[in-house]
């Protein structure tokens, strides 16, 4: 039986139906697909899956969560925009592929304003700062100060394009000089810090927490401007020494801007009735994140202001364009 809230938000999205043309009424009629740039486990993918869930209780229609990582999303979002445009095949995507992105390449295969719809923001998660379990850096001011007393020595690895950019920003506010390290995604960076592969990276809260909970890896910071419910022990990066850093990552889901805006706005709607319910919050906080409010339009103005801030901190830092 349907939670009587998720009911409501059923019963709210329907009011709809009567402005809208008789082919959007019966959306939708069959499977949907969310498609996601990263692997299974992570932030992204965490979302999809609690968004199609529950999107399917509301609806009856099964949704099906494709993971479709590497490449820098491009293969995601390739599968995405050659797929019929009839608001069955979603992408569920991040700051790294609707907005760093634009930062770091020359010239992308996709725009993430022109070639997307925007639907609804979905949630934002706190970077944690985290090295091996057995790392001799205790505290983030003695990973500075190692990595200030040899310059690119350290190795951070970063599951995306965010990430990268995460650790730029951590450079210039603590004046080092870390060297890149790409992965597929955020599983790969973290197990590469648990292994020893590399000396740090910025994780999500949700995909680095149990391994920071087991020990296998160590947190020295999370960069947000409070710390957080899952992992109340770890310091902000204020708190250790480094005022002023702080970086999230977020998700939100997006649709090929050719979809009929009566499919899309239907799909909107539903969403952002997912994204209200009160156990929509409580689920986000318990993995240590947040959900983020706002439909179409808030989406498209937050994903404008990213691309602005990533696009100011890739030129301050002088990265080069891939």
């Amino acid at each position: 039986m349907l939670h009587r809230r998720a009911l409501l938000a059923l019963a709210a999205a329907s009011s709809l139906a009567g402005a809208l043309p008789a082919q959007a009424q019966d959306f939708p009629h069959k499977p949907i697909k969310f498609v996601v740039p990263f692997p299974p486990g992570s932030g992204t993918d965490t979302s999809a899956r609690y968004f199609g869930k529950k999107l399917s209780e509301l609806t009856g229609q099964p949704v099906v969560v494709e993971n479709k990582a590497g490449a820098n999303g491009f293969l995601a979002v390739q599968a995405v925009l050659a797929a019929p445009a009839d608001g069955y095949t979603v992408f569920v995507g991040s700051n790294s592929t609707l907005a760093v992105n634009v930062a770091l390449f020359k010239s992308l295969p996709y725009d993430p304003v022109v070639d997307f719809a925007p639907l609804t923001m979905m949630m934002r998660s706190p970077a944690l700062l985290i090295v091996p379990g057995n790392s001799p850096h205790k505290t983030l001011p003695e990973l500075i100060a190692a990595a200030k007393a040899k310059p690119t020595a350290l190795n951070c690895g970063a599951g995306s394009a965010g990430y990268q950019l995460m650790a730029e920003l951590f450079n210039d506010a603590a004046k080092v000089q870390l060297t890149h390290v790409p992965f597929k995604g955020a599983n790969e960076a973290v197990a590469a810090v648990a292994a020893g592969t590399v000396e740090m990276a910025f994780a999500e809260m949700t995909s680095a927490q149990e391994m920071v909970k087991g020990g296998r890896i160590r947190a020295l910071a999370v960069a947000s401007d409070k710390r957080t419910v899952a992992l109340p022990e770890v310091t902000t990066a204020a708190e250790a020494g480094l005022p002023g850093f702080t970086a999230y990552t977020w998700v939100g889901a997006m649709v090929s801007a050719k979809t009929p805006k009566a499919e899309a706005d239907k799909l909107a709607a539903l969403l952002t009735q997912i994204e209200r319910l009160p156990e929509t919050r409580a689920f986000y906080e318990r993995i240590g994140a947040e959900v983020m409010q706002g439909g179409p339009q808030e989406m498209r103005a937050f994903q404008a202001e990213e691309i602005r801030l990533w696009k100011r901190i890739a030129t301050q830092a002088k990265v080069e364009l891939q």
